[in-house]
């Protein structure tokens, strides 16, 4: 293997939550950030190729001096989208991007405006785009360098379980007296079975089938006032309306390592520190939805 193939398969080593320090972590991001530099200094080749899924991500604020980064580590993948497609909400940042971004523009990113729906930035204005729903979408998160097996490793499991949602990194719902336990006691997902009780969290990317498109588009912008600030939750929610199971590409969760300098702000300290989380999840899942939930938790109790 060459050096800039084990370069490149760095973050491989990182992602498994707990296996090395927070130091190590930090010292082989900055090993393979460099060799992202030096291919985004020195790259000419195409970021998509026919046949791929669509990948759709949105960045914001200080966040668009750095997502050609993220945006790099995805072309360096085993796999290329289709199409790569970075949502901005303000015509400035349309029409004056960086330059690192204008380089990508002429390697295949494509550059869109958008109104502003927060997390749901990354997924929605796709749908709202789009007419009808033939191929894949996968989201993916404008903060974390993936790794070049990332799009292949969704795809795969994707063709093995065409019908479910696939991601890198879930969490299994807990429920307590008849309603959804708070969102800070719900455990990692240890399973890479599909399940209406996993619940998926895009920070490591997901990929969604064309049903769920489908569902997502016809559902429209109650998220605005039921979840504004959690994407995820409406994701679930809608595959489980739909009848979408979740299902974990590994028995265990994956984190791909931050971007420096980004987490300063992110949904992460309100959501989860602040328990806007669970203020959202009350406002948007109904009794039919904790029934179904309910339903899944004794079939899997029965099963084991």
């Amino acid at each position: 293997m060459s050096r800039r193939s084990i370069a490149l398969t760095l973050p491989t080593l990182a992602i498994r939550i707990g296996l090395f320090s927070l130091r190590h972590e930090t010292k082989v991001t900055h090993l393979y950030l460099s060799q992202l530099q030096r291919r985004h200094q020195h790259g000419r080749t195409a970021m998509v190729a026919p046949a791929g899924p669509v990948v759709s991500l949105t960045t914001y604020g200080e966040r668009l001096k750095s997502v050609h980064l993220v945006i790099e580590s995805i072309a360096a993948g085993m796999v290329l989208p289709s199409r790569l497609i970075l949502w901005v909400d303000t015509a400035d940042a349309l029409a004056n991007p960086p330059d690192e971004l204008k380089r990508q523009v002429d390697r295949g990113l494509e550059i869109r405006l958008s109104k502003n729906f927060g997390p749901h930035t990354k997924y929605f204005p796709y749908l709202l785009a789009t007419d009808s729903f033939s191929i894949p979408l996968v989201t993916a998160d404008d903060d974390l360098l993936y790794s070049r097996w990332w799009l292949e490793g969704l795809i795969q499991s994707q063709q093995e379980h065409p019908g479910d949602l696939i991601c890198y990194r879930a969490h299994k719902i807990g429920l307590i007296d008849g309603d959804v336990a708070p969102y800070r006691t719900w455990q990692r997902c240890k399973s890479d079975r599909p399940s209406f009780l996993h619940f998926p969290t895009g920070v490591s990317g997901c990929i969604y089938p064309t049903a769920l498109q489908s569902a997502l588009k016809s559902a429209g912008t109650e998220f605005t006032q039921s979840c504004p600030k959690a994407d995820d939750v409406w994701i679930h929610v809608n595959a489980l309306r739909a009848g979408i199971k979740i299902k974990q590409v590994r028995n265990h969760p994956l984190r791909f390592p931050f971007v420096p300098g980004t987490q300063e702000s992110g949904l992460y300290h309100s959501n989860v520190i602040q328990d806007r989380n669970d203020e959202q999840i009350r406002t948007t899942y109904r009794h039919a939805d904790i029934k179904l939930l309910q339903s899944a938790m004794e079939d899997t109790h029965q099963s084991q």
